[in-house]
Order: C-alpha cells, then sequence, then structure tokens
C-alpha cells in the first residue's frame, strides 16, 4: 500500500486560484482547499437549502485559508516538495502587498527539522542513460569500467536526478553533449544537469536560478565534482526581466537546457535563441501531459523545429533545433 504525506500551503483567499493553477504543473491535480470565505459565500446565500449548521461546521468559518495536497512518501515526492518550496520562496519575493497572505507550507506528523534530512532515506546511487551513475556524497559505490560518477548533495534544492524529468534530460545530454561544448543551464537547482554535461566532455557551463541558495548549493556541487571556476560561472536572477542579466549570460552557447515548468518556459521561449549558436540544441523539460501542446507551439513560434521528444509517467522533455 503507498504511503503518502500531507502538505498544507496556507495563503490568502484570492490566491488560491493561482497557486493551485501553478501546482498542476508539478503533475498535482488533487487538492482539498479550506477557505472562510467560501463558507461566508455559503452562510450568505439566501437561496441555500439548509435551516441549521452544526457547530463542527461553523469552525469553518475561522480557518485561515489553505490548500491541502498529498504526495508519495518515496523519491519523487521528496523530489516534488522541494520543487514546491522552490515555487512557495519566489512568491514570498513578490509578496510586499501580501496579496499571498501568511505564505508557508507545512507537512503534517513531519517535524520540519526532521523533513530536512528526511528525504536522504530515498537517496541512493543509480544508474541514468548508458554510463552515468548519481550518488550522494554519503553513499560509497564500487564503479564499472566507463562509468561517471556524478556526486551530489541536493540540500533542499530541486535535483537530486531522480525526478523523471531530470533524468529525461541527463539521457539528453549524455547524447548530445560533444567534448569542448559550452552549455547554459537555465534552472539549474542543485547544479546536476551542468555537472552531467562536465561529465560528458562539455569544456563550460554557464548556471543560472533565480534563488541565491540554488545557485550556492550548485556551485558547490560543481566543485565537489573536482570542478573549478575554470569550468563553470554562476549567476542568480530571472532572465525573463533582467535585460542585464540576459547580457552576462552572452551567447554561443552549443546547448542550452531549461528544466523548470511549462510557464516559465513558454515565458523564455522568445529569449533562448540568443543565448544558441546558428546550430544549437535547445532541450526544455519538467512539461506535464497536459501542457505539451502549448509549450510546443510557443517554442515553434519563436523559430524551434522538434528534433525528438521523450517521456515517462506524464512528464516531457522536448529537443530542439533552429
Amino acid at each position: 500500500m503507498d504511503n503518502f504525506i500531507q502538505a498544507d500551503i496556507y495563503t490568502a483567499s484570492q490566491a488560491i486560484d493561482g497557486i493551485t493553477g501553478a501546482l498542476t504543473d508539478y503533475g498535482i491535480t488533487g487538492f482539498i482547499i479550506s477557505d472562510s470565505a467560501d463558507f461566508e459565500s455559503f452562510l450568505a446565500d439566501k437561496n441555500a437549502n439548509w435551516d441549521y449548521v452544526d457547530d463542527e461546521l461553523m469552525g469553518l468559518s475561522k480557518v485561515e485559508p489553505h490548500i491541502t495536497l498529498y504526495v508519495h512518501d518515496n523519491a519523487q515526492g521528496a523530489e516534488t516538495l522541494a520543487a514546491i518550496r522552490s515555487l512557495i520562496e519566489s512568491w514570498k519575493q513578490n509578496n510586499s502587498d501580501g496579496y499571498y497572505g501568511n505564505l508557508r507550507m507545512e507537512l503534517a506528523n513531519v517535524k520540519e527539522e526532521d523533513w530536512a534530512n528526511n528525504w536522504k532515506k530515498y537517496y541512493k546511487p543509480f544508474r541514468v542513460g548508458k554510463t552515468l551513475v548519481v550518488k550522494p556524497s554519503w553513499e560509497d559505490i564500487t564503479p564499472a569500467a566507463g562509468d561517471r560518477i556524478l556526486e551530489i548533495d541536493p540540500a533542499s534544492t530541486f535535483g537530486t536526478g531522480q525526478h523523471h524529468t531530470t533524468k529525461l534530460v541527463m539521457e539528453a545530454l549524455e547524447d548530445i553533449v560533444k567534448p569542448g561544448a559550452k552549455v547554459l543551464d537555465l534552472g539549474c537547482g542543485s547544479g546536476i544537469l551542468s555537472i552531467a554535461s562536465l561529465l560528458f566532455g562539455a569544456e563550460k557551463v554557464t548556471m543560472c536560478d533565480i534563488f541565491e541558495n540554488a545557485v550556492k548549493t550548485a556551485s558547490e556541487n560543481v566543485e565537489k565534482n573536482n570542478f573549478t571556476h575554470e569550468h563553470y560561472t554562476a549567476y542568480c536572477g530571472n532572465i525573463i526581466d533582467d535585460a542585464e542579466l540576459r547580457s552576462k549570460l552572452g551567447t554561443g552557447y552549443d546547448v542550452v537546457c531549461a528544466n523548470i515548468v511549462a510557464d516559465v518556459i513558454i515565458g523564455m521561449s522568445p529569449l533562448f535563441a540568443g543565448f544558441m549558436k546558428p546550430d544549437a540544441t535547445l532541450i526544455v523539460s519538467g512539461i506535464i501531459d497536459e501542457r505539451l501542446d502549448e509549450v510546443n507551439a510557443a517554442l515553434t513560434e519563436n523559430g524551434f523545429v522538434i528534433a525528438d521528444s521523450r517521456s515517462e509517467e506524464g512528464w516531457n522533455c522536448i529537443i530542439l533545433h533552429r
């Protein structure tokens, strides 16, 4: 029988629709919404067919608005919760007007300090593609001939490599990255895709993420794999609305990858080409089945041609050229 972890996201009534919409991009489609505003509307409905409300139901009039969701208590669930935490942090950065209310996530029956290390119980060495072996620093392995060992500690950042979206990109990178390549990793998270690119022969990777802790973690992980500043550069910021950052990232990349979510990929679609060589490859992932056509349309409208696509458990990775 599957075990699940309950997560409650506390917010304001007006933000609930937007948050649930964003969560669907992470493959979460079932929610329980508790909102005192809905209950007040119910009480105010003069045409409602009721004449008594019991005390337990009246308690809903005082509930703090929140969204309840469930994720599997396994590696995929741990990755999903890490991604949601990052999403919540991005909303907090844009909450000066209080639109999102008291934005926080709580896990039922799991202490915060326990969860900080809880994901480690799922994180064991695993193979990706033909030669890559991903392992946490606390696990020892004996590599086979030809294995490329990628050591990573994702901390609280999305990117253990176990999520379908990340695996799909790493498999694509193994086929696409050539010795001496320059790779741009947008939404780098833990840095796992950049490290994989270096192991596959890339000369230089440039990493970018909107979260400072992700950029710090990614940089530490690159160096943990015996690569130096000669091999990587890391930036924090949002390329969609920061022209100066786009200028710093530069151009002339052989491979650009973005393992994010559909809405962000769509927002970036007019910008990708500016980073790329004429014969470069774009890899985008993190796209649920329901958003695939929309993402494909945005990319083709911006001059890209789909060369290949890969899918796993409702998640999609697209490989494109110009």
